[in-house]
């Protein structure tokens, strides 16, 4: 079970005391010792060199790794003699305590977390003395994927189901389903990556797509998966996906910068032959009738077919309204040029 961001902290936080006391460790040693892959340990890695007691260069923790080992060049950056006391600026402190305030009222917070940081909070204030009062004026309200991660992350803390309504914008629809979270990543926007019990498969969901969430009694129970890297990218096809080819022209060619894919050919009109993979390949009828004139769907037959029938039904809607619709008073869009050709489908 992969660690949610508040565990993580403290992980981080037990490791620069590991690494202080073992100069040179080895990567695997470090990554078996705290139950984590070796590119999560160096990504925590990459995180660490950004703290210390100051932004000031000398105070910040200077640690790095050759990919076997790992250095920490000024051990004595954390020690007691090492720097000032803290001073912050009344920026810094109003930023803080501003933050502090908001984190403290998400819907979902565990009861602990929220007295702890609200002890943490009064600490600050009483050491920024004047410079609290300015943040006492400034409010912070979070969108509702605030109290959606809030909900997340303590279910993957108390190991429990989750219950969610989500929008699929590939098929256009909202769902209902149980999933066991796996861990939260964040990729552009926030996701939580899950065992799904409707599919019964791994699946990943945007938290400002879940239109409703609950979190269950029933335990999480996901099974033993290897947990993918996504620094890459979040989508990441498999090599046994069904295989699409889609053509598109000039207009289209930002298919290939939004979808991951095997190859981009070019053609002579100026367009692209993209093949690509992807485990649900009905999902790109959608794109096939957004891309209108611009674009079709060469392979696989039975969804190149789908994907022409599907644009014949939006026409055919279109035929069935009167010339200036009595319902809004307007006349229908006419469909675009190509709509009908075989690029459009």
């Amino acid at each position: 079970m992969a660690a949610n961001a508040i565990d993580q902290t403290r992980r981080m936080l037990s490791l620069v005391t590991y690494l202080r006391e073992r100069p040179g460790a080895r990567v695997a040693d470090v990554a078996r010792a705290f139950g984590i892959s070796q590119d999560e340990l160096i990504s925590d890695l990459d995180v660490l060199p950004l703290c210390g007691t100051s932004f000031r260069g000398g105070d910040l923790l200077d640690i790095d790794t050759d990919g076997d080992r790992i250095w920490w060049h000024n051990p004595d950056a954390l020690g007691a003699d090492a720097a000032e006391p803290l001073r912050l600026a009344a920026d810094e402190a109003t930023a803080l305590l501003v933050a502090a305030r908001a984190v403290a009222t998400l819907p979902g917070l565990r009861e602990g977390d929220r007295l702890a940081l609200l002890r943490a909070t009064a600490k600050l204030e009483a050491a920024a003395g004047e410079a609290a009062g300015a943040s006492s004026r400034l409010s912070v309200t979070f969108e509702s994927e605030g109290g959606v991660f809030a909900d997340v992350d303590r279910a993957i803390s108390e190991r429990r189901r989750l219950w969610i309504r989500y929008y699929s914008p590939a098929r256009d629809e909202l769902t209902e389903r149980e999933i066991d979270p796996i861990r939260l990543v964040s990729v552009g926007h926030t996701y939580v990556e899950a065992w799904c019990r409707r599919s019964e498969a791994r699946r990943t969901f945007r938290l400002d797509r879940v239109a409703e969430i609950k979190v269950l009694d029933e335990p999480s129970a996901p099974p033993e998966i290897e947990l993918r890297d996504l620094s890459e990218a979040l989508v990441q096809p498999a090599a046994e996906d069904p295989e699409v080819v889609v053509e598109v022209g000039p207009g289209g060619r930002w298919v290939a910068e939004y979808y991951p894919h095997d190859s981009a050919e070019e053609l002579p009109d100026g367009g692209l032959r993209i093949t690509l993979r992807t485990p649900e390949p009905a999902s790109l009828r959608r794109l096939a009738l957004r891309l209108g004139g611009d674009g079709r769907i060469v392979s696989p037959q039975d969804l190149a077919d789908s994907a022409r029938q599907a644009a014949r039904e939006a026409l055919s809607a279109y035929d069935e309204l009167p010339y200036g619709d009595e319902r809004d008073g307007r006349a229908p869009l006419a469909p675009g040029p190509g709509a009908t050709g075989e690029r459009g489908a």
